[in-house]
This record gives structure tokens, C-alpha cells and sequence, in this order.
């Protein structure tokens, strides 16, 4: 069964580094630890997806207790945040015990890239 549930999430893992935009993903356990990483290109250094992983957990729990205090519990449950910061997004997603996050490029960015390439 467990065999079964590591292929399924290597197999979506996969289809993920092919949508176009993707730059790198974390699988955060519920202590924050990392337990996968990878990024397209040059791999990813451990200390930099701890460092990362540092503060999408931060950033992830406060966002969730705002959240919470602001709306009615039932309406309260936060399933993901999106950040966008001058070189990505990253969109965060927490399921059971374990978080997903996915780095891509700013859709702005990949446009302006686009149209470079074009021009070219």
C-alpha cells in the first residue's frame, strides 16, 4: 500500500516539473522538516530548502491564526497561500500532515521572457 502511495507521489511530482513556469518544489513533514526537494537546473542545496522551509512554516502558521481570528472557524480553514515576491511565486498547500511547495515563475516575468525571446 505505502509502495503504491510513493509512486503516486513521484508520478505527480514528475507531472509537476513539467508545467512550464516551474522552478523547484518542498514536501515539509508537520515539524517543518524537509523530506523532498528538487529544483529544475542546478540542485537545490539542503541548507537553502531548510532556509526556505523555515519560512513558508512561519509565514504558513501565521496566515492560518489570522485567518482563523478574522472569519468564523467553519469558513476559517486555510488550504493555501500564495506569495509572489520579485523573483517567484510560491504557492504553499497543507494537507494532513504535510505541506507542498511549489516555486514558479512570476507569471509577469514569464511573460516579459516571452516577449524577449521573441523580439530575439
Amino acid at each position: 500500500m505505502a509502495h503504491n502511495q510513493d509512486n503516486e507521489i513521484d508520478e505527480l511530482l514528475k507531472d509537476l516539473k513539467k508545467t512550464p513556469g516551474f522552478k523547484s518544489y518542498l514536501v515539509l513533514n508537520s515539524d517543518g522538516i524537509v523530506i523532498r526537494w528538487d529544483q529544475v537546473g542546478a540542485p537545490m542545496p539542503y541548507q537553502r530548502a531548510v532556509q526556505h522551509a523555515h519560512h513558508i512554516t512561519e509565514i504558513y502558521n501565521k496566515s492560518a491564526a489570522r485567518i482563523k481570528e478574522l472569519f468564523d472557524p467553519d469558513d476559517g480553514l486555510v488550504e493555501n497561500v500564495r506569495i509572489r515576491t520579485e523573483d517567484y511565486e510560491m504557492i504553499v498547500s497543507s494537507l494532513g500532515t504535510y505541506t507542498l511547495a511549489v516555486f514558479q515563475e512570476d507569471d509577469g516575468k514569464a511573460e516579459e521572457n516571452a516577449i524577449d525571446e521573441a523580439k530575439a
